[in-house]
């Protein structure tokens, strides 16, 4: 998984448990389904990376 890809997909992961902490903090359930929907985005978005590389070697 080139560089690059990888940040984006921990950016996305971090930026996700960050929104859903928030949600909860302020008892926002749509910040937090927001914030769940991002950082399992990118959990597959890394996964997906970590398949691709693996098929390539």
């Amino acid at each position: 998984m080139p560089g690059q890809e990888k940040a984006k997909a921990k950016a996305e992961q971090l930026k996700g448990k960050a929104k859903e902490a928030a949600g909860r903090i302020v008892d926002d359930e749509r910040l937090t389904a927001e914030g769940r929907a991002e950082r399992i985005r990118g959990d597959i978005r890394e996964t997906g990376g970590k398949t691709k590389d693996t098929l390539e070697t």
